[in-house]
């Protein structure tokens, strides 16, 4: 998942151009590999700071970066994006780092330091293959393409590159579900492998039926006279089906009547979801002449 550049650096989404300089520079002196040799940790954390600051830095990817968020950012830049333009040579020099050439190429988890001669590691020549980035897409879905499944084509980006890709929608993937198609994540640095693609589902809202995990609703209205009797309701199913359902006498308002196996089918398989079919009572907010005389009938009664 991709990190959160402001917290990386640990300052506010509304700080200054000043205060993410003093912020970076704070933690480059403490994590930059001159200060921490050996400390594999340290400078996996250098490497994510200087990503942060070289977005943050920029008034354009930093206006990105704020519209799209950490996942949306990470999904239309790659890593050669983010460092374009950007040149930590300059930036460590005027920190105080000197002595031959350093720089990044990438970023993140992927980034890659080389050290040139006459550098404080002598002129020693480092470089890292790493894995590229997860990305998360989320698939807008119908609820007939969650009930049924569908084949979808969606365009990401690759090396600067769109990219098509075929994703088939499984059975019964409702919001908060996900597929991972391996390898379709953004590209590896220096020959390391692409990360994974997150194919996240969100259902549209449909005019008929709402959803609850695998379990549907959809309401039906009935008179106040069938509610007190009794009656029955067609009630449509996924299938483009129509099932007929009895309400009994006595029905109040907002009771749900199950009809069980009819809601939706399970991603992994397993039992399928219900149906549950809400009644509203209509309650007439003014009688003719003959309603209000079999009414006031009624109450005499006790009713």
């Amino acid at each position: 998942m991709a990190e959160d550049y402001y917290k990386l650096l640990g300052v506010a989404r509304n700080a200054s151009e000043a205060e993410i300089k003093k912020a970076y520079r704070k933690l480059a002196m403490k994590y930059h590999p001159d200060h921490a040799k050996g400390d594999k940790g340290a400078e996996e954390k250098f490497k994510k700071l200087s990503e942060a600051y070289a977005v943050l830095s920029d008034k354009q990817k930093r206006q990105e970066y704020d519209t799209f968020g950490s996942e949306g950012f990470q999904q239309r830049f790659s890593q050669e994006d983010i460092f374009r333009g950007f040149n930590i040579n300059d930036i460590l020099r005027e920190f105080g780092f000197g002595g031959g050439d350093f720089y990044s190429s990438g970023g993140g988890s992927g980034a890659r330091y080389t050290y040139s001669t006459g550098s404080p590691f002598g002129g020693r020549v480092r470089q890292q293959q790493m894995r590229g980035d997860d990305l998360v897409y989320e698939m807008p879905l119908s609820l007939h393409e969650a009930a049924f499944g569908a084949t979808k084509e969606i365009s990401i980006q690759s090396q600067g590159a769109p990219e098509r890709v075929t994703v088939k929608i499984p059975k019964g993937m409702v919001s908060g579900q996900k597929l991972r198609l391996a390898g379709k994540g953004s590209p590896g640095q220096f020959g390391g492998p692409r990360g994974d693609l997150y194919i996240q589902a969100v259902l549209l809202e449909d005019p008929v039926f709402s959803v609850e995990g695998q379990d549907l609703t959809t309401n039906r209205e009935i008179k106040l006279s069938e509610a007190l009797l009794g009656t029955s309701v067609s009630v449509p199913t996924l299938d483009s089906k129509q099932y007929t359902l009895k309400v009994p006498p006595g029905t109040k308002s907002g009771t749900r009547l199950r009809l069980p196996g009819h809601g939706l089918p399970a991603m992994k398989g397993g039992k399928r979801g219900d149906l549950f079919v809400r009644i509203h009572v209509d309650i007439p907010r003014q009688l003719n002449t003959e309603q209000r005389r079999l009414v006031e009938k009624l109450a005499e009664t006790g009713l």
